[in-house]
C-alpha cells in the first residue's frame, strides 16, 4: 500500500511545516537533514571525482543579470519580485545558470581547461502559487544538485554520454526508478531565445547522446527550457503523477548573451557550449519521491539512524551506550534506547523503520556481544561488538553500490 509522502513525512520526522514560516517552505527536521546530509555528501564525493569542481554562489542577483540571460522575460512570473536596495533591484535567483556563466567569465579560459565542469548543491526560489504547492514535491525554496558543463561543440556529445552514465550510478545508489525518458524539445511559441540553428543543433545532440546510449525515449515538443532542449528523466509517484527529476540541456543562448569564450589551439577566441545538467534533481522533489518510493524504508547507507541501541534492562546501559558511541565514532549514526519495555523500543525501533536493532541484554553485557535485528524482524547470531560495527559499515557500502544488503534471504 502506498503512502503519500507528506503523511509519512511527519510520521517518521523527517519533514514539516508551520504556517508562521509559510506554505511551501518546509523545515527539514533532525531525521530527514541526517538523511538529506548523506546524500548531498554522496552526489558531491560522485561529482568530485568525475572531474567536477564545486562552488558557492548567492542566492541573490541584480535584476539586470536575469534580463540578460532572459529568465526575466521568459520566467518572470515564477520568480519574487525585486527587492530595492541602494539603488540596486536585487531578485531571488530562480536558476543558478546564469551565477555559474558568470563564474566560467571570472577568469581566461583556455580549450585545456575544457570540459570545466561547475557543480552547487545550491538553493533557488519559485514564486509558485498556493494551489499548486505540496509537500515537497512543488516548493517555494529549493536546494538544487545542479551543475553546468562548459565545453567545445566537439565535446558535447561525449559529455552528455557521461552524464548520463553518471546518472545511473545516482539512481541506482538512492534506489530511484525513472519511468520513462522525454525528449524536450522546442514549440510554436515564442518564448524561445535563439535562432533556428542553434535549436536544431542542440537537439540534435541530445538526440544522438540518447540513440547512442540506447535509451528509449519519447519527443516532447513545446516542453524545452526558453533557451535550449533537454533530456528529462521522469519519475512517477505513488498517485500515479510524472515528475521531471533529473535533467541534461544544452545551451548555446546563455553562453552568448554572457560573451563567455575561450582561447582555441589557434589563439582566436571561440564560444563555448553550456550544458546544464541535475543527476537528482532538487532535494526536496527528491526526497518526496524516495520517501514514497521506499515506504520510509530508505537504504541503509543513508537511513537516518543506521543502528538502534536497545540495553534490555536499566543493567545494560552503560555496555550499550559504549556500543552506540562506538558505532558513531565510526562513522554510523546510531542512537541508545531506554524507556519502555524492550518489546516496545523494538516495535518503535521497527515503526522507524531503522534498519538494525542492536540488543544488549545480560548476556550480551557479560560477554561483550551485541545481538542484531533487522527492521523486517529477522534475527542475526549475536557477535561481538567491533564485529557487530564492522558488519553494519561494511552493509551500508554495499548499499551505496546499490545492494539490497537488506533484502538478502
Amino acid at each position: 500500500m502506498n503512502i503519500d509522502h507528506r503523511k509519512l513525512g511527519r510520521e517518521l520526522d523527517l519533514f514539516d511545516s508551520d504556517p508562521l514560516i509559510g506554505a511551501g517552505l518546509p523545515f527539514w527536521l533532525p531525521d530527514g537533514a541526517a538523511a538529506r546530509h548523506e546524500v548531498e555528501s554522496y552526489l558531491h564525493e560522485l561529482e568530485r571525482r568525475a572531474g567536477y569542481k564545486h562552488v558557492y554562489s548567492p542566492a541573490l542577483g541584480k535584476k539586470q543579470m536575469y534580463e540578460l540571460s532572459g529568465h526575466w522575460k521568459n520566467f518572470a512570473d515564477d520568480m519574487f519580485p525585486p527587492m530595492v536596495l541602494g539603488g540596486d533591484e536585487l531578485v531571488l535567483r530562480p536558476a543558478l545558470c546564469p551565477h555559474h556563466a558568470l563564474i566560467f567569465k571570472s577568469r581566461q579560459r583556455s580549450y585545456r581547461d575544457l570540459p570545466l565542469r561547475i557543480a552547487e548543491i545550491g538553493p533557488m526560489y519559485r514564486a509558485e502559487r498556493s494551489g499548486v504547492l505540496g509537500g515537497l514535491s512543488r516548493v517555494r525554496s529549493i536546494q538544487l544538485n545542479d551543475s553546468h558543463i562548459f565545453c567545445g561543440l566537439d565535446q558535447v556529445g561525449a559529455e552528455v554520454a557521461d552524464v548520463l552514465r553518471l546518472m545511473g550510478v545516482a539512481h541506482r545508489a538512492l534506489g530511484l526508478r525513472p519511468s520513462s525518458f522525454r525528449l524536450s524539445l522546442r514549440g510554436d511559441s515564442g518564448k524561445y531565445a535563439g535562432n533556428d540553428e542553434m535549436w536544431e543543433r542542440a537537439s540534435a545532440l541530445l538526440r544522438s547522446a540518447l540513440d547512442d546510449a540506447a535509451v528509449s525515449y519519447e519527443e516532447a515538443p513545446g516542453e524545452a527550457a526558453f533557451y535550449g532542449p533537454k533530456i528529462d528523466i521522469q519519475i512517477e509517484d505513488a498517485a500515479g503523477r510524472e515528475w521531471s527529476l533529473s535533467t541534461i540541456q544544452v545551451d548555446f543562448h546563455q553562453p552568448a548573451q554572457f560573451d563567455l569564450s575561450f582561447v582555441g589551439p589557434s589563439g582566436e577566441r571561440e564560444r563555448p557550449v553550456m550544458i546544464h545538467r541535475s543527476l537528482a534533481g532538487s532535494m526536496e522533489r527528491l526526497f518526496g519521491y524516495l520517501i514514497e518510493a521506499h515506504q520510509g524504508a530508505f537504504p541503509l547507507w543513508y537511513a537516518p539512524v543506521q543502528i538502534a541501541v536497545l540495553p534490555v534492562s536499566e543493567d545494560q546501559s552503560a555496555p550499550a551506550s559504549a556500543f552506540g558511541q562506538a558505532a558513531i565514532e565510526s562513522g554510523l549514526r546510531a542512537e541508545v534506547l531506554f524507556d519502555g519495555s524492550i518489546g516496545g523500543r523494538i516495535r518503535h525501533a521497527a515503526e522507524r523503520k531503522i534498519p538494525y536493532a542492536a540488543i544488549v541484554g545480560k548476556r550480551e553485557a557479560a560477554e561483550g556481544l551485541i545481538a542484531l535485528r533487522l527492521r523486517d524482524g529477522r534475527q542475526l547470531p549475536a557477535r561481538p561488538a567491533a564485529e557487530a560495527i564492522a558488519l553494519i559499515a561494511s552493509a551500508a557500502a554495499e548499499s551505496q553500490a546499490g545492494v539490497d544488503v537488506l533484502a538478502r534471504p
